[in-house]
């Protein structure tokens, strides 16, 4: 009894011997690569999924220290804003 595991899409599958096949399934695993790579907003959308994560559960470990961070990050914003602005105004 053996367990098929499924295959990346990046990867080419094990056992194919007729040529033309292996060729077409190289193919597609590097264009499916070149896309994984290039294609910039998916990857930026993982990324902030989880950021999202790690911040929910940070904050379901420590509500204080969240707290703490949010008005933290809020604070340098609006500092940094200022400066910006009467940096600007001068």
């Amino acid at each position: 009894m053996s367990i098929e595991t499924p295959v990346p899409r990046t990867a080419v599958a094990l056992g194919i011997t007729d040529p033309v096949e292996r060729a077409r399934a190289e193919l597609k695993a590097a264009l499916s690569a070149i896309e994984e790579k290039t294609n910039v907003p998916k990857r930026v959308t993982r990324v902030a999924d989880d950021a999202v994560t790690t911040a929910r559960s940070f904050a379901r470990r420590n509500p204080t220290g969240a707290t703490a961070a949010v008005v933290g990050v809020a604070l340098a914003v609006g500092t940094a804003v200022w400066g910006i602005v009467r940096l600007y105004t001068r």
